[in-house]
């Protein structure tokens, strides 16, 4: 694989639908970061009336995600920024980083990665799990519903083998709020 190729970490939607030509996918850690619901979504899981909730990395010491790293060709490295930024800083509630990645095979990359800037209005970091648990469960964006969101991950995590004890939680509660709804 060419040397100058793109990494790209994804930790929520990219993991299940990342919308652009990969040449090696590769489970990944990032380290000093975690998945969380700390997001505030007003475009695609949401609405700025009713706000739904997307995943975002949040900074906390000792914390680490498991998730997918995608290589990208060096001749579609520009193409495939610009998509990721169309898609990703939409409302600027996310920062582009370039952190490094340990790949499950033992090699270390410098991957671009999406993460919360936690001065953003769309910051929501600190709600607990039941809170989380009632606004996904109502809220739809131009995307769809947040619930599908969250059970894309959920479940692409699990096939995966990546653990996920908050969202797999989320998941269940979500459905037993739903059953409670009626819906």
């Amino acid at each position: 694989m060419d040397a100058n190729s793109l990494w790209v970490f994804g930790y929520g939607s990219l993991i299940w639908e990342p919308g652009f030509a990969y040449t090696e996918r590769a489970i990944a850690r990032l380290s000093g970061w975690h998945r969380s619901f700390c997001m505030r979504s007003i475009h695609h899981r949401g609405t700025p009336e009713e706000p739904g909730l997307v995943l975002a990395l949040d900074a906390a010491e000792g914390a680490h995600c498991d998730g997918v790293a995608f290589a990208v060709a060096s001749d579609r490295a520009d193409a495939t920024l610009a998509y990721l930024r169309e898609r990703e800083l939409i409302s600027s509630a996310y920062l582009e980083k370039i952190l490094p990645v340990a790949l499950s095979d033992g090699r270390q990359v410098q991957a671009v990665a999406y993460v919360i800037d936690p001065d953003h209005v769309q910051y929501c970091g600190g709600l607990d799990l039941d809170e989380q648990a009632r606004i996904i469960a109502r809220a739809v964006g131009g995307r769809g519903r947040n619930t599908d969101y969250l059970w894309n991950t959920a479940a692409h995590l699990a096939e995966l083998g990546l653990a996920d004890p908050d969202l797999d939680w989320l998941a269940d509660r979500v459905r037993a709020h739903l059953d409670e709804a009626g819906r």
